[in-house]
Parts: structure tokens; C-alpha cells; sequence
């Protein structure tokens, strides 16, 4: 099963580790530290046309992904439970 995030992009559902709000959960410097060295290591994609309000944590191929979306993790969630898919 996939996820859809918007603006075309996909997901597989196993390469999911979290769906986490972009504003509340960057008020922790360690969160803001971790997206930053994503950033420079070249492991975050924006998928987000307007302004971003989600970011997803996968695990693709042994490495950690993160993907900016627009989407609220509520909306995201909402899909994934849709498609059966459990996020704790």
C-alpha cells in the first residue's frame, strides 16, 4: 500500500517511521538539529507547493528520508487509516 503526500508524490506504507507536526515538533532544538542534518546530508524532499505543515520520517533502502508536506499529520493520518495502515 502507498500514501499519497501531494504534488505526486508516493509512499510506501512499510517505509514509514512517523508523521510528525511541522510546527509544534520543531519547537524542540533536537528536532530542528536532526531536519537540519537531513537537510545538509541531502535526505529531506519538499513536496509542499505552498506552506508545509507535516513532515514524514521513512526508512528507504537502509536510509532515513524526510518529505515536507503541505498536508496537515491529521489529513495524513486520516488516509493512512483509510488505506489500514496503523500509525503509533
Amino acid at each position: 500500500m502507498y500514501l499519497h503526500l501531494g504534488n505526486d508524490t508516493i509512499i510506501r506504507k512499510n517505509d514509514i517511521i512517523g508523521i510528525f507536526d511541522l510546527e509544534s515538533s520543531t519547537l524542540s532544538h533536537k528536532t530542528r538539529e536532526f531536519l537540519s542534518n537531513a537537510e545538509k546530508k541531502g535526505r529531506v524532499v519538499n513536496v509542499s507547493a505552498e506552506l508545509p505543515k507535516s513532515f514524514v520520517l521513512c526508512k528507504e533502502r537502509d536510509e532515513e528520508i524526510i518529505y515536507i508536506c503541505q498536508l496537515s499529520p491529521v489529513t495524513l493520518i486520516k488516509r493512512a487509516s483509510q488505506m489500514n495502515i496503523s500509525i503509533d
